[in-house]
């Protein structure tokens, strides 16, 4: 017997995840603290001390003062480039310590 109203186990997940908001957006946040490796390099993880996202905002802890002199001036590039890594608009803003 042939069901009539069957789907795909991707579009059961895009349904999932477009009723769900919230795990939506942690999930966007996960990649965005996982993408700071792949944009940064290993260098910057490095000096990399705590990261975190909180309501659309990265706080980024770090532990050289060249590296945060050199990533609060190129601020905007590096949230375009974080957020095209995850893939939606997550951050707005990047707070460096």
């Amino acid at each position: 017997m042939k069901r009539k109203n069957t789907q795909t186990i991707g579009e059961v997940l895009r349904d999932f995840m477009a009723e769900n908001r919230e795990l939506r957006t942690k999930i966007y946040e996960t990649r965005i603290e996982r993408s700071w490796n792949e944009v940064l390099g290993p260098m910057a993880t490095r000096y990399t001390r705590s990261l975190y996202v909180r309501n659309g905002v990265l706080y980024v802890s770090l532990s050289s003062s060249v590296l945060r002199s050199e990533l609060t001036l190129c601020r905007d590039r590096l949230v375009k480039s974080l957020n095209d890594h995850a893939g939606d608009e997550v951050i707005k803003d990047i707070v460096i310590r």
